[in-house]
């Protein structure tokens, strides 16, 4: 069962830039599962196998919707004001100021492991992301009407969710059209290298080979060729907190199935599109790249 948790945080002292970045994150997660589980802790720490988690950037709340604002993308584009993480820090988060940040578990196992350390979470513990300490204050794991990563869905209630309907049925819940928000950088390995394009490909692959791995419901020959990029709204930014730098793409891109394409391999694109909230896409998912929600259609 996929979970989508947001973490609330307090820092109690500054969290400087250096320390906002993928391996403090991840770091920082590692830290929550060896305090419940020193053993499991360790093996995600040395493991190189895919894995059943995905973290976001730490946020510092803001009032629209859970969302702040880089002032970059703030000027330049009106879409990004409304649906892009902050992922680049220039500036310490001082002390008291109120943060969030997401976990998401692809599998009961890291779930079950954690549920201790919800159900007894201490406020007044302190943990640690580089220099700084701070504290969790709270934990939303249902959607919630300011914040939209938060949520939890069994594997087969989003298959069942999911819209097998034809887009002529306009009482279907998005059907034929998929419309997807990149909220932090996105890319994807070809070969030796990452490309930052949303192909349809690497796009729907990535979502196929983790929910087939996760799920328990396997999908066998979604027909991704039937699946046509119909609007483009996005650019590439540049992660300047990794030891290498990180190029993605961020902003929004719609899909349309076409063609006659049966009303089972319609519910499994459905399902995979809804399952992005979860998974996340592409490469450093556990670093706090590739955060990828689904948005609602005019049809929807």
């Amino acid at each position: 069962m996929p979970h989508s948790l947001v973490l609330n945080l307090v820092p109690q002292s500054p969290i400087y830039p250096e320390f906002l970045s993928g391996r403090h994150y991840h770091a920082l997660f590692l830290t929550l599962i060896s305090s419940v589980d020193r053993n499991l802790g360790d093996y995600l720490h040395t493991s190189n196998a895919d894995k059943a988690f995905t973290l976001s950037p730490l946020q510092v709340q803001s009032h629209r919707e859970g969302y702040p604002i880089p002032k970059k993308l703030d000027r330049n584009n009106k879409f990004h004001k409304h649906h892009t993480l902050q992922y680049n820090h220039e500036q310490p988060i001082p002390p008291g100021t109120p943060c969030w940040w997401r976990i998401s578990l692809l599998d009961d196992t890291l779930f079950g492991k954690l549920t201790s350390l919800w159900l007894n979470l201490n406020p007044e513990h302190s943990w640690h992301l580089g220099s700084a300490n701070l504290y969790i204050t709270s934990i939303l794991g249902t959607p919630q009407p300011t914040q939209p990563w938060a949520n939890a869905c069994t594997y087969a209630q989003l298959y069942e969710q999911a819209s097998d309907r034809d887009c002529a049925d306009r009482s279907a819940k998005g059907d034929r059209t998929i419309s997807f928000s990149f909220a932090t950088p996105v890319a994807f390995r070809q070969g030796a290298y990452d490309s930052v394009l949303p192909i349809r490909e690497s796009v729907f692959n990535s979502l196929l080979s983790r929910w087939n791995k996760y799920s328990g419901i396997e999908f066998t020959n979604v027909p991704i060729e039937s699946i046509y990029p119909s609007f483009v709204n996005i650019n590439t930014e540049v992660v300047n907190n990794y030891d290498t730098k990180f190029i993605g793409c961020v902003g929004e891109i719609n899909y349309r199935i076409l063609g006659e394409v049966e009303p089972i391999a319609i519910k499994q694109i459905n399902a995979l599109a809804d399952f992005a909230l979860y998974a996340g896409l592409g490469r450093k998912t556990t670093m706090g790249m590739g955060m990828t929600r689904r948005l609602k259609t005019a049809s929807s």
